[in-house]
């Protein structure tokens, strides 16, 4: 049995071989018998390997780079230059590139989600640090904001006085908010503490009035439920946070209707106001951190609100939904409850 052909061995120079040829010229190399071969059979290569066919079939990535080639050769004949081999080893040599392109489009993909992650941590770190720090200077303003209104000032300096106020608190509502979401992103979500006997009756009625005088909307509320066990502070930022979104998206001048109610074990809350409809596309992004939507002229915020208002609601195991139809657009939080006393 003749010795069957194999690789050049170690030192021996790989210009010598067939395939380097390949490479220059691009094209398939394919030698049924170097005996008979015109081109071939006074070639140093297969006396050099010992063999008597051939095929070398160049491996060629999508950017036009050549990569190596796809090869077989045997010591003896072999007819190889027809279209059923030709075909196959060319699907072979196609299907070696196209895995080629996807491993480096794989590496590449992974390299950009990395830098992506690293940026997106040192984002929230950063927010968070910058809200932190916030804090105490808006405190300050707040503080002596409220020291001024009790004094006698004049209309002009009063007005500066309640606008600088009000400047206050929305600051310290958005540092709130920044806040938020570095809790929510590197702690797994919203801290709450759940009071057995929440006021939550109480405070959303101090939310609604608190946001009926600065707003100068009417809102209409129907609020009838025992009390439940929740977090009743976060439970009145979503109720301000779908107020606010309602606000700023709702039809001017028309009322919102805001409904609670417990049944079956189940707390809703409803926020719902005249508006645009909201089409899929838009009601699957409303959730997400910073998705402003179609804010118009003079609408101030970070995104976050909803956001926010959703990650409260999984806090207490609920969800929060939208609803559009015939001209009015529904936010509704709903979540299992406990009732702790008679209403």
């Amino acid at each position: 049995m003749p010795n069957e052909p194999g690789p050049p061995e170690r030192g021996q120079d790989v210009q010598s071989t067939l395939c380097h040829e390949v490479r220059g010229c691009g094209r398939t190399i394919v030698i049924d018998d170097v005996a008979t071969d015109p081109v071939y059979r006074d070639h140093r290569t297969p006396r050099q390997y010992g063999f008597r066919s051939y095929i070398s079939v160049p491996i060629v990535d999508r950017d036009g780079e050549f990569f190596g080639t796809l090869c077989g050769l045997d010591p003896e004949p072999r007819m190889l230059n027809n279209p059923a081999v030709l075909e196959t080893f060319a699907l072979f040599a196609d299907l070696v590139a196209a895995q080629l392109d996807a491993h480096r489009d794989l590496e590449r993909q992974s390299r950009e989600l990395s830098s992506e992650r690293r940026f997106g941590r040192l984002r929230e770190e950063f927010m968070a640090v910058l809200g932190h720090d916030l804090r105490n200077p808006v405190a300050a303003i707040q503080a002596a904001t409220r020291i001024l209104q009790r004094r006698e000032l004049d209309p002009d300096a009063a007005e500066i006085v309640r606008q600088m106020g009000a400047s206050a608190s929305r600051m310290d509502e958005l540092i709130r908010d920044l806040l938020d979401l570095a809790r929510g992103r590197f702690g797994g979500g919203i801290p709450i503490e759940r009071n057995p006997n929440a006021d939550l009756r109480g405070e959303f009625e101090q939310v609604i009035a608190e946001i009926e005088v600065s707003s100068g909307c009417e809102i209409r509320r129907d609020l009838e439920f025992p009390p439940i066990a929740c977090d009743q502070a976060r439970m009145g930022q979503v109720l301000s946070n779908l107020l606010s979104n309602a606000l700023q998206h709702g039809t001017p001048g028309e009322p919102i209707d805001v409904l609670a109610r417990v049944a079956d074990g189940t707390f809703a809350l409803s926020v719902t106001n005249l508006g645009p409809p909201i089409v899929g596309r838009v009601s699957q992004s409303l959730f997400r951190p910073f998705y402003r939507g179609q804010s118009g002229p003079g609408r101030q915020g970070l995104g976050l609100g909803l956001y926010i208002a959703s990650e409260i609601a999984k806090a207490h195991g609920g969800r929060l939904s939208v609803a559009s139809a015939d001209g009015r657009v529904t936010f509704t939080l709903t979540m299992p409850c406990e009732t702790t006393a008679a209403a």
